[in-house]
């Protein structure tokens, strides 16, 4: 039985939505490659998402490329600042070229694991139309509750919402079709009803082996793991979901209020 993991405790092409139908599908399953990117915030289940992939065959992963550029041009002061900044590229154009570039090992599906917020202002965007960009979504209040433990007094930004739904909106009008979007809570109380759509909207077969891995670091966790990753290096399967009670504080309502209707335009196109 998969030891379970909670949502509390885990950090922050062209692609159809779910009933496009096996013609899409099939016609991407005979492309040589597929770099999909999955775009979300802080305090997700996006790491056990990269486990999920990362345990399926012909499929290598990246964690969070464009970390080490944000922080070294925001100045902000995350656990490991300096390590992360040390050991990867701090600049996004030479990051994005390899992001687009061949996929590592000569595997067929790259994915990568992204955060919305650092996809900062000033950054071109034209090269993530090279990648299937797909978006993961957490309700607002348990994203804020659980990350003003480590972070004070985010901002909207800085929970990534408003350049998940910038991106979500440009890809649409780019592709002319919605891209896909999952949402944590229906991973974790369907982990293969909702990967199998994901799967089929990418062009791919879902794969037992999503749902289990194996416990312990991987060598492509990125060198903050030891500070946030202590939970998920434990798991061997996703969690089921725990609603949260946690009041946003008073001071932070307005970040909620902010967020609150860019995760509702995400939420009425994901899958389930």
């Amino acid at each position: 039985m998969p030891r379970r993991i909670d949502t509390t405790d885990i950090r922050g092409g062209e692609c159809l939505p779910w009933g496009a139908g096996w013609g899409y599908a099939l016609a991407m399953s005979r492309s040589p490659s597929l770099r999909l990117a999955m775009w979300s915030g802080p305090r997700n289940i996006s790491t056990a998402m990269m486990r999920s992939f990362g345990n399926r065959s012909e499929t290598v992963v990246v964690d969070e490329p464009l970390y080490a550029h944000y922080l070294l041009a925001t100045g902000v002061d995350h656990p490991g600042r300096d390590e992360v900044i040390a050991a990867d590229e701090t600049d996004w154009r030479l990051v994005a070229s390899r992001l687009t570039g061949p996929i590592p090992g000569g595997k067929r599906v790259w994915y990568q694991k992204h955060m919305g917020q650092h996809l900062l202002p000033g950054m071109d965007r034209g090269w993530i139309a090279g990648l299937t960009n797909c978006f993961l979504i957490r309700e607002p209040r348990e994203v804020i509750t659980s990350f003003i433990k480590v972070v004070e007094k985010p901002t909207a930004e800085a929970l990534g919402l408003p350049q998940q739904v910038e991106l979500f909106e440009a890809e649409w009008a780019r592709t002319g079709r919605v891209p896909p979007v999952v949402d944590s809570r229906d991973i974790l109380e369907d982990p293969r009803g909702v990967l199998t759509k994901l799967c089929e909207a990418v062009g791919i077969p879902f794969e037992e082996g999503m749902l289990a891995w194996p416990p312990g670091r991987r060598e492509t966790d990125g060198v903050w793991a030891p500070y946030w990753y202590a939970s998920v290096e434990k798991s061997t399967g996703f969690g089921t979901h725990t609603p949260k009670h946690e009041s946003v504080p008073e001071a932070l309502l307005p970040v909620l209020a902010a967020c609150e209707p860019l995760y509702a335009r995400l939420y009425e196109h994901r899958l389930h």
